[in-house]
């Protein structure tokens, strides 16, 4: 192997391989929409679904408490790696436990606090899910760690394959089996199909734990107090940082069911701002593929010399291509829309809005680095929480104006605000010329193409396709045609 690659490049190529393990499975999983919007549930369904899932994205990020963060700053300073897996692995494990004491201990309590009184099987089976996902954090990280990312991808592959496949036994298969009988077997006599969703996810999730029995081999109890108080107190700003990411993330969800006027309407408005909101997903997907392989990568290359320099091109690279992947979900929304049921087109229009706003995140993520190198994660909080406060706020005035419009734009508002701090912030702290013209430059590109083609093209469809690939086109042409006067090799 060549070890003098240029990092971008190895950066690149990791980045890539990740994708297996995050593009792969979270497209897969997105075959599920078109499953669940268009033939099995109803929008009301469908609401309830993303409700139990934001919550549980919450309370994944909370047993976590920034540990797979911790994990890789230490074990780069650390002689011995294991000794820092173990200790975090060990305090996630009794947390996890403690967490599924307390669910099963006022299952009912949780069950009527989340409006679904007569749904405890969501409580179980969601608590189970977290608490797996949860425990099976540390070991995907060492992995990564371990620059393995080819095994990291497979088991995310196969689990979600699993999950999958559950998921067309239990809402397809056995449903066309058995016909119209189907609901007096005794698996389905006492709850509805929405259960099955968390039920086919938790055999998914167990499955990623036996897949990983290896790497719990290598797992050893670790109570080191001392170096759990290190790894919390590096860990602890992460948490804050990621909860209020998740807050800004999913708060949205949790509160258009409780803040829009109709409340009869409100699971049926959940699930069409979710189904459109879904159809951002190849933006999530790469800027998520991103942040796997960048972590460890960051922090590898803070040594180097020109470290600084590498993190500018990565920015450069990074905008260029999620601008990329904003035109081109939004010049042929006509065609994505069929991802999802035709009874979810109505928010269609929030697509560009969120898109920008993942765009937004995803620079963010590269900012962070300032924080994280110079163990300033404190600040990375102080700018998370702005960014959750600001989402709640916006959420709790527009929601009842504007319905998941108004939902969307907080999205907006938000990312963008913590985007701009965090550069402002971060010049001070650690300071990184960034390419601003460049950046600019491909932002005013890509937004021109887009407010041309939503403005302009009111052709008939076949000539809208034929000149939105055209602007497409253009826009790759002339960013690579400006990164080849720059020296990437």
């Amino acid at each position: 192997m060549n070890k003098n690659i240029n990092p971008v490049k190895k950066l690149a190529g990791e980045t890539a391989i990740y994708g297996l393990g995050t593009m792969v499975p979270r497209f897969l999983n997105y075959l599920l929409v078109p499953l669940y919007t268009i033939y099995v549930f109803t929008k009301a369904e469908y609401g309830q679904v993303t409700l139990l899932y934001s919550y549980v994205a919450i309370l994944i990020v909370l047993l976590t408490f920034g540990m797979e963060t911790a994990f890789f700053r230490f074990a780069n300073k650390s002689k011995n790696s294991k000794d820092v897996f173990n200790a975090a692995t060990t305090y996630i494990l009794i947390v996890s436990f403690l967490f599924l004491v307390i669910v099963f201990g006022f299952v009912d309590e949780i069950a009527q606090l989340i409006q679904y009184p007569s749904n405890r099987e969501y409580v179980l089976f969601t608590a189970l899910i977290i608490a797996i996902d949860a425990v099976t954090a540390l070991p995907f990280a060492y992995l990564r760690y371990q620059n393995k990312a080819l095994k990291f991808s497979s088991i995310r592959i196969i689990s979600v394959a699993i999950t999958i496949s559950f998921n067309l036994l239990f809402l397809i298969a056995i449903p066309f089996y058995f016909g119209d009988n189907y609901t007096s077997l005794p698996i389905y006599r006492s709850t509805n199909l929405v259960t099955f969703v968390f039920i086919a996810n938790f055999i998914g999730s167990f499955s990623t734990l036996l897949m990983l029995a290896k790497e719990f081999k290598l797992f050893r109890i670790n109570l080191d107090i001392k170096l759990f108080k290190k790894l919390l107190n590096y860990g602890i700003p992460i948490l804050i940082i990621s909860i209020s990411f998740m807050i800004t993330e999913v708060a949205d969800k949790i509160l258009l069911k409780y803040l829009l006027p109709n409340k009869l309407e409100a699971d049926s408005q959940l699930g069409i701002y979710s189904a459109c909101y879904k159809l951002a997903i190849i933006m999530m997907l790469f800027i998520q593929m991103f942040r796997y392989a960048a972590e460890p990568f960051f922090f590898a290359e803070a040594k180097k010399k020109n470290a600084k320099k590498t993190y500018s091109q990565v920015m450069t690279l990074f905008v260029a291509f999620t601008w990329f992947i904003f035109l081109l979900v939004t010049l042929n929304i006509n065609l994505f829309k069929y991802f999802i049921g035709e009874d979810f087109w109505p928010g269609l229009e929030i697509v560009p809005i969120i898109l920008s706003a993942k765009l937004f995140l995803g620079v963010f993520y590269n900012l962070s680095v300032w924080y994280k190198l110079t163990n300033k994660t404190l600040y990375g909080a102080i700018i998370a929480i702005i960014g959750g406060v600001i989402t709640i706020v916006l959420n709790v005035i527009l929601i009842p104006k504007f319905g998941f419009i108004g939902s969307a734009w907080a999205n907006f508002v938000s990312y963008f605000a913590i985007m701009t701090i965090s550069y402002l912030w971060g010049r001070k702290v650690y300071r990184i010329n960034y390419e601003i013209k460049r950046i600019l430059l491909y932002s005013i590109l890509a937004t021109s193409i887009y407010f041309i083609a939503f403005y302009f093209l009111v052709f008939q469809p076949i000539i809208n396709y034929s000149l939105t690939a055209l602007l497409l086109i253009f826009y790759a042409l002339f960013v690579i045609y400006k990164e080849k006067q720059l020296k990437y090799d």
